[in-house]
């Protein structure tokens, strides 16, 4: 049963309902469940494929029209290969241990008195997102494994696959034993301003998408916002970087997939060691089809394949085929101009000093810090997560690429026998032993 309305609130109250069975939902449940939602979008990739061609179809014309960037075209895209990925991400997820109801601390207060740290689900997820259809299964099943139930609002550029993929998925999860209203598609504009306004049922939003539509989400509701506006990303190639290091990792940064939000955006090259690495990297660049803009001193190394950077450059999210190159003159500058002009997502820097990898970690304010690796490897799935429900450079709740612990919080448990506090009260009364200990919550 597919839960689709115009009554987006009674959609929601419902969702918030079911998210309450959802959390006592036992893992052999939840796990046959993402077995079937995996099955599912095999069978009927077919059909998701047919779905997706007409959004493309459309989107086409979108972007002709200006409506679309060219960056979330790309992203619109799914194929076999993309639903293979879909797949393996549900796959991941019930590998993962179920972390609902794990005891993170106990303290014995008390001889018979125990206080349990417990880990539990948020509640009600609302998820709004742009162009990328494969958020919808990678959320789904994040979100089930944790114990969360999800409403989900797509844009109307993927609105025939995201209901392919919502219809497949829920139908399966739902067939399986979950709860019948715990996940909720939303299909017009309007129901973005209904879900921001219902900071009473929904605990938590998460947006994926540009960084003027993120930013729109978080200036208009009270509720809660996991996630990040923009993807500036940075590689350092250090004075002391092996420079066929520095080329790989930055080229990979840079063209492996450049309209997602760890694409380098970027790149800072020590004065030392720009003479000789520059015109190598430039020509590496210009060979892949790489547009390179640079600052003054990068157009006197290599000016020929250089166009000059303007001032707005270095605050750029290209998330296209284009790179900014700035030429600094030590560790500390690369440092300081990461913080003025980044977004706190991902940075990398290429060297063989560990004294200047340590000094780059420790000093540069992102959630992720890369030494001698690609930014590309930012990723829910690449750090072992399973798959990501977005990336987060908030500095409260989850930081960095976000797996099944940013949909978790977790609430206390004193179990007593008979205690009560008149006894711990005054100058003679009980004194409290706060021992730490190693046992599980269990009644």
């Amino acid at each position: 049963m597919v839960i689709r309305t115009n009554d987006i609130k009674a959609s929601v109250v419902r969702a918030k309902e079911a998210a309450i069975a959802l959390s006592a939902t036992g893992t052999e449940t939840k796990n046959g469940a993402l077995n079937a939602m995996a099955a599912a979008l095999d069978k009927f990739r077919k059909k998701v494929n047919e779905e997706n061609a007409k959004d493309m179809a459309s989107a086409e014309v979108m972007k002709k029209n200006n409506e679309l960037t060219d960056a979330m075209v790309k992203r619109l895209k799914v194929n076999d290969e993309k639903i293979d990925g879909m797949i393996a991400g549900i796959n991941d997820v019930i590998k993962l241990k179920d972390p609902v109801g794990e005891t993170m601390s106990a303290t014995e207060l008390d001889d018979g008195l125990t206080l349990y740290q417990v880990r539990c689900p948020i509640g009600l997820i609302g998820v709004i997102f742009e162009s990328r259809p494969d958020v919808v299964p990678q959320i789904m099943a994040l979100c089930l494994k944790s114990g969360n139930a999800v409403v989900f609002k797509g844009g109307r550029e993927a609105s025939n696959t995201n209901r392919a993929l919502f219809d497949i998925l829920s139908e399966a999860a739902y067939k399986a034993g979950i709860p019948k209203h715990a996940f909720c598609l939303m299909e017009t504009r309007e129901d973005v301003s209904a879900i921001l306004g219902m900071h009473g049922h929904i605990d938590l939003l998460i947006p994926r998408g540009s960084n003027e539509f993120v930013s729109y989400i978080q200036s208009n509701t009270k509720i809660p916002v996991l996630g990040h506006s923009a993807g500036i990303c940075h590689v350092y190639v250090d004075e002391h970087a092996d420079e066929s290091k520095a080329i790989g990792v930055s080229l990979d940064s840079k063209i492996q997939y450049p309209a997602v939000c760890n694409a380098a955006e970027t790149l800072l090259v020590n004065a030392k060691t720009a003479p000789s690495f520059l015109p190598k990297m430039i020509d590496a660049f210009v060979k892949n089809g790489v547009e390179v803009r640079g600052d003054r001193e990068t157009m006197k190394i290599a000016g020929r394949n250089v166009i000059e950077a303007k001032e707005s450059d270095w605050d750029a999210e290209y998330n296209d085929m284009i790179i900014s190159i700035k030429v600094v003159g030590s560790l500390d500058e690369a440092i300081d101009f990461i913080n003025r002009h980044g977004s706190k997502h991902t940075d990398s820097i290429v060297t063989e000093n560990m004294g200047n990898a340590l000094r780059f970690a420790n000093l540069v304010d992102s959630s992720s810090v890369l030494i001698n690796a690609s930014t590309r490897f930012s990723d829910g799935f690449r750090y072992g997560k399973g798959a990501e429900v977005g990336i987060s450079t908030n500095k409260v709740h989850s930081r960095g690429p976000v797996g099944m612990e940013g949909l978790l919080i977790y609430k206390y448990i004193l179990v007593g026998n008979g205690h009560v506090v008149k006894d711990y009260a005054g100058k003679e009364g009980r004194k409290f032993k706060h021992r730490t200990s190693d046992k599980g919550f269990e009644l």
